[in-house]
């Protein structure tokens, strides 16, 4: 008996091939999920997938780290993948898939707006008064041009973060107060109004597992973890643009 490719029986051999295939995988995926989270004694994995090196599969855990393991969770490698041929760090790559957002799901009242020149471009970022690299990152973002700043106010050092936050969130110019403080130091006025925007902000960061300040995100969802020049973030900016 002949079969040609496009026959009914070749389809239907193939449709149930590929349901076997991916209940294997799917089988495999859980063993090893099954045996990772014996192995650190909770259910601390979110993810499991196969990669095209070496058999190793990748894991995601809860806390947002990645690690590698093969198909009977019989070791942990905690490190990066990269890629001869492509001269690609396929860790780093998948790292900044995974800490990527949905930018317009940002809850934007609740940040400080900048607009400098036609604020066509914009960032959020994430920052700590007493920061000493958000002081920094105020510098060189004070000399960019054609792009608007959301800033949130994310006071995780001290509670005199708390208490500044606070004070520049009550300003009645929100955006001179803070890019006073920030770039010349000009400490925040006592003030004091309904502060609750910054306690979400807090809730907002931990859920999106920021963990440092500043934490700047592009148009497009990526995430920047800690201080850039502008030359840089004109360059990842100028990135996103031309997706």
């Amino acid at each position: 008996m002949k079969f040609s490719p496009t026959s009914g029986a070749v389809k239907g051999l193939l449709a149930t091939l590929a349901v076997t295939m991916a209940a294997a995988v799917h089988a495999n995926d859980e063993a090893v999920k099954k045996g990772l989270e014996a192995f650190v004694g909770a259910a601390a994995v979110e993810s499991v997938a196969r990669t095209p090196y070496g058999g190793l599969y990748e894991v995601v855990l809860k806390s947002g780290e990645l690690v590698y393991t093969d198909d009977k969770a019989s070791f942990v490698i905690d490190g990066r993948i990269i890629d001869t041929r492509a001269r690609k760090d396929v860790t780093q790559a998948r790292m900044n898939q995974l800490s990527a957002i949905d930018f317009s799901s940002l809850p934007l009242a609740q940040a400080i707006k900048q607009v400098k020149g036609n604020g066509k471009r914009v960032i959020a970022t994430f920052e700590d008064p007493n920061c000493g690299y958000c002081k920094r990152l105020g510098k060189e973002l004070a000399q960019m041009e054609d792009v608007t700043i959301y800033t949130f106010l994310y006071p995780i050092l001290s509670p005199d973060s708390t208490a500044k936050s606070n004070n520049i969130w009550c300003a009645k110019d929100k955006s001179k107060v803070w890019s006073e403080w920030i770039v010349n130091a000009k400490l925040p006025a006592a003030a004091s109004c309904d502060t609750s925007a910054v306690e979400k902000n807090v809730a907002l960061g931990q859920k999106l597992r920021i963990s440092g300040t500043p934490t700047i995100f592009l148009a497009d969802g990526s995430r920047i973890g800690g201080y850039l020049p502008a030359a840089e973030l004109e360059k990842a900016m100028s990135a996103v643009a031309a997706k």
